[in-house]
Parts: C-alpha cells; sequence; structure tokens
C-alpha cells in the first residue's frame, strides 16, 4: 500500500480529531434552525445534479483573490477595485455559506468534522475580509491588505478542506428527480 502524502494525512487528522467533533457540536447547536430552514430553499437544490455550493464559492474566492491581485500589483490607483472586489466578496460569501451549511447538515462521520473545520476557516476568512473592507473605508489601506492577505491563507486552507470533501468524498453529488426516475 502507497503511503499517504502529507495533505491525505492532515484531512485524515482533522477528520479523527475530538476537537473537530466539538467544533462540528456546536455548529449544529448554534446553525441547526438555519441548516433546516435553507435546506427548503434553492440554495439547496438537485437541480444540478451537484450542490450549488462549489459553484458560488468561485464567486467568493474569485472576488477575494482579484482584490489581493490588485493590491499586489495595482498601486493606488486600484485601491477602490480591490474595495469593491472585498465588498462583492462578502456579499457573495452568504449565500455560499449557507448553500454549504445545507449541504453539511446532510454529511456524518468524519466527513461531517472535516466539514466543520472547513466552515470555521472559511467563517475565519470572512471575518479578516470584513475587517479589511473596514480598514479600505476607512481609508487604511496598508491594514485591508494585510487582512485581506491573511483572509486569503486561511480561505487556502479551509479551501483545500472543502475541496476534498466535493472532489474527493464526492460529498456534492446529488442525484436528481430526473436521474432517481
Amino acid at each position: 500500500m502507497a503511503s499517504r502524502s502529507w495533505p491525505q494525512r492532515a484531512v485524515r487528522m482533522v477528520g479523527d480529531s475530538p476537537v473537530s467533533e466539538r467544533i462540528a457540536h456546536a455548529q449544529e447547536l448554534a446553525y441547526k434552525p438555519l441548516i433546516e430552514w435553507v435546506q427548503h430553499t434553492p440554495l439547496h437544490t438537485d437541480v444540478l445534479g451537484h450542490s450549488l455550493h462549489p459553484s458560488l464559492t468561485e464567486v467568493t474566492t474569485g472576488c477575494w483573490i482579484g482584490a489581493s491581485l490588485l493590491d499586489l500589483a495595482g498601486g493606488s490607483e486600484s485601491r477602490r477595485g480591490a474595495t469593491l472586489l472585498t465588498g462583492f466578496g462578502l456579499l457573495a460569501s452568504l449565500p455560499t455559506a449557507l448553500s454549504g451549511a445545507a449541504d453539511w447538515g446532510k454529511l456524518s462521520g468524519d466527513e461531517r468534522r472535516i466539514g466543520a473545520v472547513h466552515a470555521l476557516g472559511m467563517d475565519t476568512a470572512t471575518f479578516l475580509f470584513a475587517g479589511s473592507l473596514v480598514a479600505r473605508l476607512r481609508g487604511n489601506h496598508r491594514r485591508g491588505t494585510r487582512l485581506a492577505a491573511a483572509g486569503n491563507l486561511v480561505m487556502a486552507g479551509a479551501g483545500f478542506l472543502g475541496g476534498h470533501l466535493a472532489l474527493h468524498r464526492g460529498t456534492a453529488r446529488r442525484t436528481s428527480v430526473a436521474e432517481s426516475n
């Protein structure tokens, strides 16, 4: 049997961790009514044949990565664009998080624990980007740039966990009504 890569070992450690189980339990207590509600909305649909969440993540992450690229390469002329992308990414993060929470509510075992850590990481990234937006709107673009860079680093780690669930574990797959008939 081939040895697992360090990213695969990291995912396994997250999935097996009792800390991850406590995070999942706390999230379930805090968000259960919201998760039950969103599971009956278009944000949790079978129409696509897969979860809506991975598609929505592209909008959020694209905005936030774009803002940081403007910060790094655009100079002071790009501050307005970076601020707009940061704000739009925050707006897009709401339906993204809701659709992910609806999906997470259907998971169990180590997938549930990995999803909980993914969500905690994305929540952290969202708070960092909210701080970035506030700093930018107050004219402190240097602080906004640093907070965005930190948010992108956290988002990359959390995104790895989410990508593992969706692509390796297949948690984003759906059986549409048409396929089941």
